[in-house]
């Protein structure tokens, strides 16, 4: 499966004076309440609208994090090692930017070392604060790549993510089961099969129509 890599900006910019405020946020909610039919004044959805607005504030937290500064401390006193560096399984909480439904899945975080090499829960960090983004999963893909691939400047990045969409699972075609599986390849992932192949087995080969 090919990846395309774009220039992402590494944070969206928000201008902080036509940023809504708490109250506006709130008030929005209570305007789908009353538009989905119910009462927001009720009991049960009385404190609704500000418990949206703090689950927005945790969901959507990554928008407050440049990512790359979580990369920046690296070590160099490795003893030459230069084999690859896996972290697979790394769970993750994201939401469709479509339809703001969840997505839930795991990523696996490859790359071959230069000089330098970064601590295992950076590596984990930088895919919490792109899932913490409104995401579309081929592009949160790109931007985990290439932000590795930018500041540890190694000679090859790979991430596979799977993940079920809630947007398919909730609505639409309602069909459920269904696990996306994506990846970008950079550097020696993308030119050596044999490295690819190696990656792809410690990660349990979820993409090994990806291996051409």
């Amino acid at each position: 499966m090919a990846s395309i890599i774009r220039k992402q900006s590494v944070k969206p910019k928000i201008v902080e004076s036509t940023r809504p405020s708490r109250e506006d946020a709130e008030h929005a909610v209570e305007t789908l309440l009353r538009w989905a039919g119910d009462d927001p004044a009720r009991e049960g959805l009385r404190d609704t609208p500000a418990r949206v607005a703090r689950a927005f504030e945790d969901w959507f937290s990554g928008y407050g994090v440049d990512p790359e500064e979580y990369m920046k401390r690296t070590f160099e006193e490795v003893e030459g090692y230069d084999e690859m560096i896996v972290l697979r399984d790394i769970r993750f909480e994201s939401h469709c930017e479509h339809h703001l439904a969840p997505i839930i899945g795991k990523a696996h975080v490859g790359y071959l070392p230069t000089k330098r090499v970064v601590g295992i829960s950076k590596l984990a960090r930088v895919v919490e604060t792109y899932a913490r983004r409104l995401q579309v999963q081929e592009k949160m893909n790109a931007q985990i790549a290439s932000c590795i691939q930018r500041v540890l400047e190694p000679k090859g990045v790979a991430v596979v993510i799977e993940a079920q969409h809630q947007c398919m699972t909730t609505r639409g075609v309602h069909k459920t089961g269904v696990t996306m599986v994506t990846s970008s390849m950079l550097g020696a992932f993308r030119k050596d099969p044999l490295t690819r192949r190696e990656f792809l087995t410690i990660i349990g080969n979820p993409a090994s129509s990806l291996d051409g």
